[in-house]
């Protein structure tokens, strides 16, 4: 098992993982994961949220297979529509090739992810635009807690044109909101580099648009020192 990190080393080189090695989860860490996602806050401390998980059993082979060609037409329409095989995506060793060819391998390959989980959300009232902030904490939770453990996952919302089917083979009761699909699994290679613009270029003080002069970047790395690094 991996050591674990520490929650300013997670937050920091917490990144979408695509490549996982063919390798179960064990029921510990899977256990250990929902756990820390089942810790998020919530509003009213209700914890609406549920997660459905997708492993080997005879219905999540058959949702598996019916996300995986989701997302492969999925992915298929964002590489045209994104113009990932044009401009800097023809040479292979620009971001943008390589994303692709991560990406191409994500959805080839995605029966064969360790561990998909469907994270839910109970309905206690009828559907409203702020719902989300009692699920998707409980999402990054997750994140963060494989990342403590040495897994990488990444949360996508491919899941969404074959809601019915998902909904059909799992027995999803209809209150039931379908709030995110997220892969898990070890990640093939390291968790980094994390790459995120400098944090000038995303806070502002007292107004849009105004610097925050009380900004200190370099300390604030300095308390994330990684492993990975």
């Amino acid at each position: 098992m991996e050591p674990t990190v520490d929650l300013f080393t997670g937050l920091a080189t917490t990144r979408s993982i695509r490549r996982y090695r063919p390798e179960v989860i064990p029921s510990s860490d899977l256990s250990a994961i929902l756990w820390g996602a089942s810790r998020a806050p919530s509003g009213s401390n209700r914890q609406p949220f549920r997660f459905l998980v997708l492993t080997n059993g005879p219905r999540a082979k058959k949702a598996k297979a019916v996300l995986a060609e989701s997302f492969r037409a999925s992915w298929s329409h964002k590489r045209r529509h994104d113009g990932f095989d044009v401009g800097s995506g023809t040479r292979d060793d620009s971001p943008k090739s390589r994303q692709a060819r991560s990406m191409q391998e994500y959805v080839d390959r995605f029966e064969l992810v360790p561990a998909v989980v469907l994270v839910c959300l109970d309905r206690y009232r009828d559907p409203n635009p702020y719902e989300g902030a009692s699920v998707y904490p409980a999402c990054q939770n997750l994140l963060l807690a494989a990342r403590a453990l040495g897994y990488g996952g990444v949360l996508t919302m491919w899941h969404l044109s074959v809601e019915t089917e998902l909904r059909r083979i799992l027995s999803i009761p209809d209150n039931v909101a379908l709030s995110a699909c997220i892969t898990l699994g070890r990640p093939v290679g390291s968790h980094g580099p994390v790459r995120r613009r400098p944090l000038s270029e995303l806070v502002f003080d007292d107004e849009w648009g105004h610097g925050a002069e009380w900004l200190d970047e370099e300390a604030a790395i300095a308390r994330t020192a990684s492993d990975d690094d």
